[in-house]
């Protein structure tokens, strides 16, 4: 069987696109939100597959701590180092993408995009009867070139070569210009590293349009698309829910969002009919200014966004149009999240409830404080101490010593996962050697990678295209 080519199918599918036209132009292209980080749920973006009448899917699974967690999984295993949902993701939804000619970007290749293509070629040959082309994305791996440029660390002030922490990973935030050779060469799924969240959707409306990526203007109203849907279900009610001023209904079955996007940037947002959740222009508001700064100058690989003069309009039941967005040149440097190797933590939790619940957990904390410190020779100022239930939120500011129930938690950073899972031991024996009616204890061990960030050229970042395709 040959190469599958894609053909953009008319849209008049369940999801019903009568009433969503935002230019003079019928034609828009159709985005879904299949997940806004690494832990999502999967079931809505099967929903979106299969009902959503799709151009493309987008899966958004990369943080900070999750690219270096991808990192650390691949220090272990150099097979790993991708989303570990990715897997059950593409199993869900590529039946029905594979077969409505709905592209999917993800980029759930995290720290290792190559074996991410591969693992899913493998699923592809096991769940679909045709062939499937696969792109990885590679390049935003400039571990090399950080350590040769020396940028300053922003969060010290201070050159990388300054820090005795062990550098293990760097990963610079890429954008649309990347993705846009994928879609070239007809991938059926584009997988990549730390591609920058609104740059997933950018690259799909680009590629479609025609966009000319320097077109500021057009690039930064896509860039607030792509920064609306990239929290998926936060853009449908979640995050934004309070049973009490914001109430929202169905958020059991979270519907995930979905835009109609025109060739100016402009778009219509939407959600399944039926699903759970709520699409308004205050949950649009909220997604619009959730972890941007400065709204008329957010910075991405592909543009430096102006979200100044966005408006929003209900234009039906879960139905809100967007315009307004704009943007200027790009940034000449791209963002770096440094991975440090930076020990191990130790954790040990256990409950005490009842009167005087606060001053027991006190007394336990000061227990195994000082056992960590004279018995085991523990540094206490790798210690810390919360509270759960008496404030532990609120770090020391507002402590409620009358809380009936309250958690104690106790981690401390130490060289070694032996020393690490001390904290948890000692935790543990409060069971018999410690304050009335402890219960619930629980211990962990895991090692620390310390995320800090800096920037580099955007010229010293070089990216590529390795295709794949499974047999039918």
């Amino acid at each position: 069987m040959g190469v599958r080519h894609h053909h953009r199918h008319d849209h008049h599918g369940p999801a019903d696109r009568s009433d969503l036209t935002v230019t003079e132009s019928d034609r828009t292209i159709r985005l879904g939100a299949g997940s806004g980080f690494s832990g999502d749920r999967i079931d809505p973006a099967e929903k979106l597959a299969r009902r959503g009448d799709l151009d493309y899917l987008i899966f958004e699974c990369l943080g900070e701590r999750t690219v270096a967690a991808g990192n650390a999984r691949r220090l272990l295993d150099e097979d790993k180092g991708y989303d570990p949902l990715l897997g059950a993701r593409i199993e869900a939804v590529l039946p029905h993408t594979l077969r409505r000619g709905t592209r999917i970007v993800t980029n759930g290749g995290a720290a290792h995009p190559l074996a991410a293509a591969r693992m899913i070629a493998n699923i592809a040959a096991r769940v679909v009867d045709a062939p499937v082309r696969i792109a990885a994305v590679t390049g935003d791996d400039v571990l090399d070139a950080v350590r040769s440029a020396d940028p300053i660390v922003w969060e010290t002030g201070k050159p990388l070569s300054a820090h005795t922490e062990h550098l293990v990973s760097a990963n610079a935030y890429i954008g649309a210009d990347a993705v846009i050779p994928a879609l070239e060469q007809r991938a059926d799924i584009v997988v990549t590293g730390r591609l920058a969240d609104p740059s997933l959707y950018v690259a799909p409306l680009a590629y479609e349009y025609g966009w000319d990526l320097g077109d500021a203007a057009t690039i930064g109203a896509a860039t607030a698309v792509g920064h609306l849907l990239e929290c998926a279900g936060q853009l449908t009610g979640g995050y934004y829910a309070d049973p009490v001023t914001k109430p929202v209904p169905g958020l059991a079955d979270l519907g995930f969002p979905f835009a109609d996007v025109a060739d100016d940037g402009t778009a219509v947002f939407g959600k399944l009919d039926a699903s759970g959740g709520i699409l308004t222009t205050r949950t649009c508001t909220e997604q619009l200014l959730y972890e941007v700064g400065d709204p008329t100058a957010y910075q991405t690989p592909d543009v430096t966004a102006d979200f100044g003069r966005v408006r929003f309009d209900q234009v039906g039941p879960d139905r809100v149009a967007v315009t307004g967005a704009t943007g200027t040149t790009r940034p000449d440097d791209l963002k770096v999240t440094l991975g440090f190797r930076g020990g191990w933590i130790g954790e040990g939790q256990i409950s005490y409830a009842g009167p005087r619940a606060f001053d027991r957990a006190r007394l336990a904390a000061d227990i195994v404080a000082a056992r960590l410190a004279t018995v085991h020779g523990l540094d206490p100022d790798g210690f810390t101490c919360e509270f759960i239930g008496a404030g532990a939120s609120f770090r020391g500011l507002d402590t409620d010593p009358s809380a009936a129930e309250v958690r104690l938690r106790m981690t401390a950073r130490t060289d070694s996962p032996d020393s690490a899972d001390l904290v948890g031991w000692e935790v543990e024996s409060l069971y018999t050697n410690g304050p009335a009616g402890g219960g619930g204890a629980r211990r962990s061990v895991s090692e620390v990678l310390s995320i800090r960030s800096a920037s580099i050229p955007r010229a010293l970042v070089h990216t590529d295209v390795h295709m794949m395709e499974t047999n039918s």
